[in-house]
C-alpha cells in the first residue's frame, strides 16, 4: 500500500450556462485531476477546482504545486500514513484545493485496497443525502424557472439563492418570487459571498424576514469584524461561515467571536482529513453543518457526499450536490443520478469512481 505516484491532469468543460455570484463569474470547470498510484496497482482519484477569487490558486498552480512539492512529500508513504501525508502538505502555505484532492485520493485508494468505502472507513452513519441546488444571478423569473427544472426533473426541495448585488432589492424581489413561486414547503437559503456590507445585509434580512429563510451565508466581509458580529447578533437564523472558515482555527475563530453560528464544509478545500476535523469541531460546539459545493464536477460532488453521509450531523440538512449539473459532461465513466431529491453514496471499495478514459484524454489540457 505504498504511494509510488501523484499524477495531476488539467482538464476544461464547458458550462452549459455562466454561472455568476457576489465574488465571480465562471464560465467552465477549469479543474485538475489527481491521481495517487501505489505499489499494489491501485489508483485513487480526486478531484481540485480552483478558485482564484476566493482562494488564489490557478490550475496551473495546483498543477505546479503538487507536481513540485506535494507529490514528493508522500511518495514512499504507505495510504496507512495519512496524518504523516497531512502534516507534510500542511508545511506549505495555502494551496488547500490541491491539498484536499492529494488527501482524497489517499482516501479513495485506500478503501479501494481495503475493500471498503470511503464512507464507511469516515463513520458509516448513512449511504445519502437531501441534495440542494445552488441558484445563480438572473431575472427572477429565470431563477424560478431553474428551481421548478430542478424540482420537478430530479425532486429537489432545498434552493440555495445566491445574493450580495446592489441595490439589495434586486435579491430580495428574487427570493421572494421564489418563495412565492415555489411555495412554503421548499427551502431557501441566501449566500452573500461577502458582496454587502453588514448594513445592507441587515436591511435585506428584514426585508425577507417573512420568507423562512432556513440560513444566512456569508452575507459581508468577515474582515468587517465589528460589523459582522453585530449584523449576527441580530439575526433569527443561523449565519454559516464558508470562505472565511477553512480551518478548525478558523471556524474556532469565528464562532467564538460572535461572527458565524453555522458552518460550511467543503470537502474540495479542507478533504477528508481536515473535513472530520472541523465536522467533529462543529459537533462539540453544537453548530450547524451545511455540505457545501466548490462548483464541483461529479466526482467532487461524489466527494461530498461520501462524507456527508459518514455522519449524522453532516447529513441532517440537504447538501449542495447538484452543480455539476451545470457542466455540459464530465469525466465519470458511469454519471451521477439524482433521483426524489438524493444523492447516494456510490456502492463498491473508495469512492466508487471510474475516469473514462476517451473523455479525460478529450478534455484534458497538458497534450
Amino acid at each position: 500500500m505504498k504511494i509510488t505516484r501523484v499524477d495531476a491532469i488539467p482538464f476544461a468543460i464547458p458550462y452549459r450556462k455562466p454561472l455568476r455570484f457576489a465574488s465571480g463569474e465562471v464560465h467552465a470547470a477549469e479543474h485538475v485531476l489527481v491521481r495517487v498510484h501505489t505499489d499494489d496497482g491501485i489508483v485513487g482519484i480526486a478531484e481540485a477546482p480552483p478558485r482564484p477569487f476566493t482562494y488564489g490558486e490557478t490550475q496551473a498552480g495546483i498543477v505546479a504545486v503538487i507536481e513540485s512539492i506535494f507529490a514528493p512529500q508522500v511518495v514512499g508513504l504507505s495510504l496507512l500514513d495519512r496524518e504523516t501525508a497531512h502534516t507534510r502538505l500542511g508545511r506549505t502555505v495555502g494551496n488547500p484545493t490541491a491539498k484536499s484532492a492529494v488527501d482524497m485520493a489517499i482516501w479513495d485508494a485506500l478503501g479501494q485496497s481495503l475493500d471498503v468505502s470511503v464512507t464507511e472507513l469516515l463513520g458509516g452513519y448513512t449511504d445519502r443525502m437531501r441534495v440542494s441546488h445552488m441558484l445563480g444571478f438572473d431575472e427572477p423569473a429565470a431563477m424560478v424557472a431553474e428551481a421548478e427544472k430542478m424540482r420537478d426533473a430530479y425532486g429537489i426541495t432545498t434552493f440555495k439563492v445566491k445574493v450580495g448585488r446592489r441595490p439589495v432589492s434586486l435579491d430580495t424581489a428574487v427570493v421572494r418570487a421564489l418563495r412565492e413561486g415555489l411555495g412554503p414547503a421548499v427551502e431557501l437559503y441566501v449566500d452573500g459571498n461577502r458582496g454587502w456590507t453588514a448594513a445592507e445585509s441587515a436591511r435585506a434580512m428584514k426585508e425577507m424576514a417573512d420568507l423562512g429563510l432556513l440560513f444566512a451565508e456569508e452575507l459581508c466581509p468577515a474582515d468587517d469584524v465589528l460589523g459582522r458580529r453585530w449584523l449576527v447578533g441580530q439575526l433569527d437564523v443561523p449565519f454559516i461561515a464558508d470562505e472565511s472558515a477553512v480551518t478548525p482555527a478558523d471556524v474556532t475563530r469565528e464562532v467564538l467571536g460572535g461572527s458565524a453560528t453555522a458552518v460550511s464544509i467543503k470537502t474540495a478545500r479542507t478533504g477528508f482529513t481536515r473535513s472530520q476535523r472541523t465536522h467533529h469541531l462543529a459537533e462539540g460546539l453544537g453548530l450547524e453543518v451545511v455540505m457545501g459545493n466548490q462548483i464541483d464536477g461529479q466526482l467532487g460532488s461524489l466527494c461530498t457526499v461520501a462524507f456527508g453521509a459518514a455522519y449524522a450531523l453532516t447529513s441532517r440538512r440537504a447538501g449542495e450536490l447538484s452543480n455539476f449539473l451545470d457542466m455540459s459532461d464530465d469525466l465519470l465513466a458511469e454519471p451521477l443520478c439524482i433521483a426524489d431529491g438524493e444523492l447516494a453514496v456510490r456502492p463498491g471499495a473508495g469512492l466508487g469512481a471510474a475516469i473514462d478514459p476517451d473523455k479525460l484524454r478529450h478534455y484534458r489540457r497538458d497534450r
